[in-house]
């Protein structure tokens, strides 16, 4: 923990040095606190500056400042092709965004100025005919068409540039959604030659979350931080590896560091405002996780507080909504109170998948307060959405989150009802999905709630094995730990059962939290028996 809290001291430090000039702007920011990166260019050498800073920020995915970077080396130079290829890539947000068809005519523009301007380095030209790869040809091409031709392209710079260290971390960005063992392959040789390099180092995170491959990301998490710690993105990531290994400390340090520095970029306009909200999403995790409840409850009063945030990368909404809506749903369902969840208020403004959030949380905490009409109700409305969405033809990833939504509520829905089997096969294929599926600050994983309904069920060895196999994949979770507890303890394993329990119990050392689980954790460990709630079966040791 002592380590922890050094590393965030250093990390705010070398920010309120970076920053000690109220008067900074994107063109001031120091290269060396943005990583190393080696990109030569064909450009005048005033145009070569600007063009590094803006590959720096590219692989930080701070792409509002990119894109600036990349014009002002258009600036300096305006025969400068290449930097036309920067300002097309810094339009597309890889791994999470697909531009709709403005965004899309924008890229166009600027591959061609690119192409207009024949530049007479070869390797610059394979840059651009790859940007070309994604944002040429008829404006009805299928995102998943663009990205896997610009995969293609990128292999060819790769290919045909050996000793190009920019072109390796590129082409593995664009197969970590497609080949996460070659992407691994080529960052982990460049990690050795490039340890300072922010793409190598943030696409290792990328490549490695996932609950099977989380520990080996654990030396680029640790660095990154330390490569870039002027992006806000690049101090958040880390917290990707350590919240899929429940390391919550490091995780809630690194989240408040990057929060620290969008806030900070934000009030020299620099267009940072949203990069805070998904470090928010990953602090709330960690604070209800770790007895830290109220620390959680701040962080939603504050994004209330907030003004409205017109748009985030032109997907037309707001993520301070999105963020209220989930973490209003979560912190109910995490803390167990299922009356406070079924009587959630809608949140103001709220699109239609975020609505469907508040609905599903509903349904849940309405169908564990033996309420199944009240249950069903809710499973209605998300399946009206669920409708809307289609009728509207919206993005297949949202009406598939919805979907889920819909899958879950019904499947408590049916428990509510005393439909036992028809719940519990609702929830399995669910929970066989989650660990490919879900990012490690995501709602409550389908397989700890199939647990949790099995022990709902006194079925505790089912239970038993299904936490688990949860803690594998989500290690160190507050309601695993405590549903494993359990489940060991009702099937005359009390040593299991105290194992799972100290471990609950250290991970809340120092909060304040009077959670009643606590309390039976506390107790069973001093050997003493305890009713506590009506809802906590008793527990003997």
């Amino acid at each position: 923990m002592r380590r922890s809290g050094l590393f965030l001291a250093v990390i705010l430090l070398s920010l309120v040095t970076a920053w000690a000039d109220e008067g900074q702007h994107h063109e001031d920011l120091n290269v060396a606190q943005l990583g190393t990166v080696h990109f030569r260019i064909s450009c005048s050498p005033s145009a070569q500056e600007p063009f590094t800073r803006g590959v720096a920020l590219l692989h930080s995915f701070w792409y509002e400042e990119a894109e600036k970077s990349f014009q002002d080396a258009g600036k300096d130079d305006p025969r400068c092709a290449i930097a036309h290829w920067g300002a097309a890539m810094s339009l597309w947000h890889q791994l999470w965004n697909q531009p709709d068809d403005a965004t899309i005519q924008r890229g166009v523009a600027e591959v061609a100025k690119a192409k207009s301007l024949r530049t007479r380095s070869k390797r610059e030209r394979d840059y651009i005919a790859a940007a070309n790869a994604f944002y040429g040809g008829s404006a009805k091409r299928r995102f998943e068409t663009r990205a896997a031709a610009y995969s293609r392209a990128m292999e060819r710079v790769y290919r045909r540039n050996d000793d190009d260290h920019e072109a390796a971390a590129f082409y593995a960005l664009a197969l970590i959604r497609s080949d996460r063992k070659q992407a691994a392959a080529i960052l982990e040789k460049l990690f050795v030659a490039e340890p300072d390099h922010p793409g190598v180092a943030h696409y290792l995170i990328h490549t490695y979350d996932t609950p099977e491959m989380a520990a080996v990301g654990l030396p680029a998490a640790r660095r990154y931080a330390e490569i870039a710690p002027l992006a806000p993105h690049a101090v958040h990531m880390p917290s990707h590896i350590f919240a899929r290994l429940g390391l919550w400390q490091e995780d809630i340090n690194s989240n408040l560091a990057s929060i620290a520095a969008t806030q900070k970029g934000e009030s020299m306009h620099m267009g940072d405002e949203g990069h805070q909200f998904h470090a928010m999403d990953f602090l709330v995790y960690a604070y209800s996780q770790s007895g830290r409840e109220a620390e959680a409850r701040h962080v939603i009063e504050q994004i209330k507080a907030m003004p409205p945030m017109k748009d985030m990368y032109g997907l037309g909404y707001d993520p301070g909504i999105s963020d209220v809506a989930a973490f209003e749903a979560s912190c109910a369902l995490e803390m167990h109170d299922w009356a406070g969840a079924a009587n959630l208020a809608p949140v103001k403004g709220a699109g239609l998948g975020d609505s469907s959030i508040t609905h599903w949380a509903r349904a849940i905490g309405a169908a564990r307060d033996h309420k199944p009409a009240e249950a069903r109700a809710e499973v209605k409305e998300i399946e009206a959405i669920r409708e809307k969405l289609l009728e509207q033809k919206k993005p297949q990833f949202m009406v598939e989150a919805v979907d889920r939504d819909r899958q879950e509520a019904a499947a408590w829905a049916d428990y509510a009802e005393g439909k036992e089997e028809e719940a519990i096969t609702r929830l399995r294929p669910l929970a066989d999905k989650d660990g490919r599926a879900l990012e490690a600050s995501d709602q409550v994983p389908a397989r700890e709630m199939l647990a949790d309904m099995l022990l709902e069920m006194n079925r505790p060895e089912q239970a038993l094995a299904e936490y688990q196999l949860d803690l594998k994949a989500n290690p160190n979770r507050f309601d695993g730990l405590y549903g494993a507890a359990r489940a060991a303890g009702m099937v005359g394993k009390p040593e299991e059962a105290n194992r799972y329990y100290a471990q609950l119990r250290k991970q809340c050392d120092g909060s304040t939290s009077n959670r009643p689980e606590l309390r039976v954790a506390r107790a069973a460990l001093q050997r003493e028996a305890v009713r506590i709630d009506p809802d906590l079966d008793f527990f003997v040791i």
